[in-house]
């Protein structure tokens, strides 16, 4: 399969199918409630973002991606099974040669922009605990990117991550509460055998102004624990998202607006799309 057959295949999915009780675009913050068994999650949108910085190629621009497709399949009652990517990422660049950049030798960019595919993300969410009024529900979510973008578009690191966490969350009144916290381990791009270790976060807030309508924040990122410098591509990174969301039956239209926290992410940006459950297998 090719790079962009295999992303086309890839769809992402977060969250349950109760419109209200759980956490999913235009967030990224993962709720610890799953989709529910048998049932089918399917989402699409496109992200723009303003001076995205890639460091291992040195190239910074305007990002476009688009579409960004997702899939969750409820396995059972507890646990679901994640796919997620994107078919289409393009730069528009504006800056080249910005820092050390150690693989901006490998480009095969003449140019003033590149395209690639997205990295396919492939997880597993259990829940362990489920929400009461005296408890917030608790979950365990593991995950793997793979390596799809390439160096020479100069928008991928050709590794491959893994990442574990932790994910609670409480519904107070008309507000729910989202927190994600974990470790990943992160592939350098320029050395096989090395690697950088990431503390992984995320906080999320969606507030019910009425029936239907859902205005949500989050700021969600890691940090890198390495001394001294990281390896370019898994330095520390953090994002601010607020938008609203609006469900009508099965079907969920979002937006929200980014902004960056440090130098690699987008100064600013949006992101736009639409979320869809419906039954797609009997769990025996």
């Amino acid at each position: 399969m090719t790079r962009r057959v295999l992303a086309g295949a890839a769809l992402a999915g977060i969250l349950m199918a109760a419109p209200a009780a759980a956490q999913q675009r235009p967030l990224v913050t993962e709720d610890p409630e799953v989709v529910g068994a048998g049932l089918i999650l399917l989402e699409g949108g496109l992200d723009y973002g303003r001076d995205v910085l890639y460091p291992a190629s040195g190239l910074q621009g305007n990002l476009l991606r688009l579409p960004m497709l997702g899939l969750s399949f409820g396995i059972s009652s507890i646990a679901e099974l994640q796919i997620d990517g994107g078919i289409y990422d393009r730069l528009a660049i504006t800056h080249r040669g910005v820092g050390p950049a150690p693989l901006a030798s490998q480009l095969d960019v003449t140019g003033d922009s590149t395209s690639d595919v997205d990295d396919i993300v492939i997880a597993t969410k259990i829940r362990l605990v489920t929400e009461t009024p005296s408890r917030p529900a608790f979950a365990l979510r593991f995950a793997t990117k793979l390596p799809n973008a390439s160096n020479e578009s100069g928008l991928g690191l050709d590794t491959t991550d893994f990442h574990a966490q932790a994910l609670i969350g409480k519904t107070v009144q008309s507000i729910r509460f989202v927190g994600n916290f974990g470790l990943g381990i992160l592939g350098d791009p320029t050395q096989g055998a090395n690697q950088n270790d990431v503390l992984d976060y995320g906080f999320s807030v969606a507030r019910a102004v009425r029936e239907g309508m859902e205005v949500v924040g989050e700021i969600n990122g890691r940090v890198s624990t390495r001394g001294g410098t990281p390896p370019a591509g898994t330095e520390s990174r953090s994002i601010v998202r607020i938008g609203g969301r609006i469900t009508r039956g099965t079907v969920r239209i979002d937006a929200g607006a980014l902004f960056g926290i440090t130098s690699r992410d987008p100064s600013i940006g949006f992101t736009v799309g639409a979320t869809w459950v419906f039954k797609g297998f009997t769990v025996p």
